[in-house]
């Protein structure tokens, strides 16, 4: 097995070379690059030779609700009505506003994906060489029955699907955790599967998630079933009805080293997995106290936060101890802040506040994501982010709740001992209007009233509006021992995708039932 993992990874460190040596030797020409991408896709998709001046003009910015009808007539069709090239699968992701969107993935698509992903790994390879000749696990999603249905089985929501089919084969051989755990029963039955095949995998060199919180998860299930665990390493067999289309993992040598582990301890994770060199997750704004408990409960593990991706495209990715924008993938415009008018990449500056505005090979045309980054820096030409957030507003009745407003509130509460993670917008509910509620834990006797919640709401107009005219309902404060687990089981009961869930200060909900 090491030599075929060894081998595995050369080959697909031979794969990934041309991109990364192709981001390098054109960064200094990010406006040549980038125009040839505009033409390219025009050509193909509209059979229009434009400028980027007349391409402006022509095409308005778009949202995902501009292209819904044609996404499902798309699915339902098998004929792509969004762009020239066949749709390969429908990507699901869970909106804000929707429970469920569907993004076209063409080869073209895959294609700008793979440019962005062979420069991370290959430069992962670089910084990290132990990771040669080690397993590494890419986060893999629980689909709940009733998306199953949606998506007919076909399309789980796994890392590794981004690659293409030479890289995905190679990154199977390489993965630690296979994909069928998505189709488990129950969402514990998953999480359960995924850190047995983990624990049993003494070669495992890389965790890499979106959220932190899900890795943090990951580690409590592992010290909470540590008994299980081990009985199902030493015997080969599940414990659970519900995971026995999967064959359970063996290893009398990690179920030994299970057994010894002391928790309290942030090195003895290293002591299970001796070549774990590296976590990858988000680790800024909402994520970014997540990401420091990760960081704190595994020792001696370098530690690399993720770039921009969201499922219609790639933004930024980590290179060079940066974050710039992957140039070589899609192309690229920027809604300046406070303006409804984008600039191209070419032209930021150092200090811009912007939301990224892309066209890719799905067939998406300028099409807008509500982020908010600040360009930093530059790599030769091309310029690097810091995220700052999601640049979204909850509107239930007309009041315009943002994100900038909830983090206020939200620290306004906080303390040493009690702890508000989030202001949830409920759309339904069959006793009240349409109203907020504060998600808290920590000490029960900090928590505010009721009253003092609504107060400091009621410092955005509209929502004081919204109130004084009987629109929106008094707001709640949802207190529990476990505010992320709790709002995880909300947001999948609002049909969002386990995977792709977190922590986010202001959040629209259809309900507040669990």
């Amino acid at each position: 097995m090491g030599m075929i993992l060894a081998a595995s990874h050369r080959v697909l460190e031979l794969a990934c070379r041309k991109a990364y040596l192709r981001y390098r030797l054109q960064a200094d020409q990010l406006e040549k690059v980038q125009r040839k991408k505009l033409k390219q896709f025009l050509k193909e998709n509209y059979s229009q030779n434009l400028s980027y001046e007349d391409f402006a003009k022509k095409f308005p910015l778009t949202r995902y609700a501009d292209w819904k009808d044609k996404i499902e007539q798309s699915r339902q069709s098998g004929k792509n009505h969004l762009a020239a090239s066949k749709v390969i699968r429908f990507q699901p992701t869970s909106g804000s506003s929707e429970a469920l969107k569907f993004i076209p993935y063409t080869q073209n698509f895959l294609n700008e994906l793979d440019e962005a992903i062979g420069l991370w790994l290959t430069s992962l390879y670089r910084q990290h060489p132990q990771l040669k000749n080690s397993t590494h696990y890419w986060s893999v999603s629980w689909l709940p029955e009733s998306q199953r249905q949606l998506l007919e089985n076909s399309n789980l929501n796994d890392d590794s699907a981004l690659l293409n089919v030479t890289k995905r084969f190679l990154s199977k051989v390489t993965q630690a955790v296979p994909v069928e755990i998505a189709m488990a029963e129950t969402a514990d039955d998953a999480m359960f599967a995924t850190v047995t095949y983990l624990v049993a995998d003494k070669n495992l060199g890389m965790i890499s998630v979106w959220s932190p919180t899900f890795a943090l998860q990951l580690l409590d299930m592992v010290q909470e079933h540590q008994e299980e665990i081990s009985a199902v390493l030493r015997s080969g067999q599940w414990q659970r009805k519900g995971l026995n289309f999967l064959q359970a993992p063996k290893s009398c040598e990690q179920s030994y080293k299970l057994n010894l582990m002391d928790f309290s301890n942030p090195k003895c994770w290293k002591k299970l997995w001796s070549k774990l060199s590296l976590i990858s997750s988000w680790d800024t704004a909402s994520a970014q106290q997540w990401a420091l408990q990760l960081q704190q409960r595994i020792a001696d593990v370098a530690f690399e936060g993720k770039g921009l991706w969201a499922t219609e495209g790639v933004v930024t990715i980590p290179f060079a101890d940066k974050f710039p924008l992957s140039y070589q993938s899609h192309f690229y415009e920027f809604l300046l802040q406070d303006t409804v008018q984008a600039i191209p990449a070419w032209r930021l500056k150092k200090g811009d506040i912007v939301s990224p505005v892309i066209t890719t090979g799905s067939g998406l045309t300028r099409y807008v994501i509500d982020d908010e980054l600040e360009v930093i820096d530059f790599y030769h030409d091309v310029p690097c982010f810091r995220f700052l957030g999601r640049k979204m507003t909850v509107d239930l009745v007309g009041e315009k709740l943002d994100h900038s407003a909830a983090i206020k509130v939200l620290a306004e509460f906080k303390q040493d001992d009690y702890l508000p993670i989030s202001i949830l917008g409920i759309e339904n509910c069959t006793q009240k209007k349409p109203h907020y509620v504060m998600l808290s834990e920590g000490d029960q006797a900090k928590v505010p009233s009721v009253q003092a919640l609504d107060q400091l709401l009621k410092q955005n107009f509209h929502y004081e509006l919204a109130r004084d005219l009987g629109q929106l309902d008094e707001p709640e404060i949802k207190h529990v021992a476990d505010a992320w687990d709790y709002y995880k089981t909300l947001a999948m009961k609002n049909g969002m995708i386990e995977g792709n869930i977190k922590p986010e200060p202001l959040k629209k909900m259809k309900t507040k039932i669990i």
